[in-house]
């Protein structure tokens, strides 16, 4: 059975070590994205930096990935860019899911992460009046 989700929540990311990230939920895009900069590989190790001046303790923080590839990804505007992706967790619901991110460097972003259809499509139907639904269930089961 799907679950409903609202249009924006917080999520944790165990794998990446964040927790309470705020995400969108974005039915326009097909690929789910986290936000980050200084995006290099260096001795086959990627390297960018977490992009969320919402988290002091975040921002800028430095992840590091041995596993990746590339994903050819068309933007909100039509344009097609390579972009890195990796394989990591996303905890919703008190349920770990296993997500693609592609890495996208976008200075303007409101969401540092965004949660596309093809990790929402079989999981969630969205519910656009909703918000923070998984947040609100996770702050009632830590009390």
């Amino acid at each position: 059975m799907k679950r409903n989700i609202g249009r924006i929540d917080k999520a944790d990311f165990p794998l990446l070590h964040l927790n309470d990230i705020d995400v969108k939920i974005d039915t326009g895009a097909y690929t789910s994205t986290i936000h980050c900069k200084n995006m290099k590989v260096e001795n086959d190790y990627l390297k960018c930096n977490f992009l969320d001046e919402n988290h002091p303790a975040y921002h800028e923080k430095e992840f590091v990935f041995d596993k990746y590839d590339v994903r050819v990804v068309k933007s909100s505007n039509g344009v097609a860019q390579a972009r890195y992706r990796i394989l990591t967790e996303i905890v919703l619901f008190g349920k770990t899911f296993p997500i693609f991110l592609t890495l996208s460097d976008r200075e303007e972003m409101k969401f540092p992460v965004l949660l596309g259809r093809k990790f929402l499509t079989k999981r969630f139907v969205v519910d656009i009046n909703k918000t923070n639904l998984s947040y609100k269930l996770k702050m009632k089961n830590e009390h």
